[in-house]
């Protein structure tokens, strides 16, 4: 084992999420601390990407918020992490969704797979 691996492997959080794939859909509950004050805020869109791998893996979640894109990378291992929850499973060919960024309203959809 290379050190890299083993500070990555000492280093990371063990988090249970269930396992979700680009083209799901996802509500991403995230803890935000302002001041003393702290409170947790849902984040709910597609997942356009998947990118890294152990402590570094992160992922891209895309919504439309009053007509206009909004995408946010949520670091997987994050402490403020507090949950991810798997509203639809997307059917998608690709592992990358930059093409939504392109599209709106009904062609940017993602049509839902089904899950044995």
């Amino acid at each position: 084992m290379d050190a890299i691996s083993f500070i990555h492997e000492q280093m990371s959080k063990k988090t249970e999420f269930p396992p979700f794939r680009s083209g799901d859909t996802v509500i991403v509950d995230y803890r935000i601390t302002e001041g003393e004050k702290s409170r947790i805020q849902q984040f709910r869109g597609d997942v356009i990407q998947i990118k890294g791998e152990g402590s570094t893996k992160t992922f891209t979640v895309r919504k439309i918020s009053n007509g206009i894109g909004v995408e946010r990378i949520f670091p997987l291992m994050s402490p403020s992490i507090d949950t991810v929850k798997i509203v639809k499973n997307g059917k998608v060919r690709r592992s990358r969704l930059f093409y939504l960024r392109d599209r709106v309203g009904k062609k940017a959809r993602i049509k839902e797979r089904r899950v044995k």
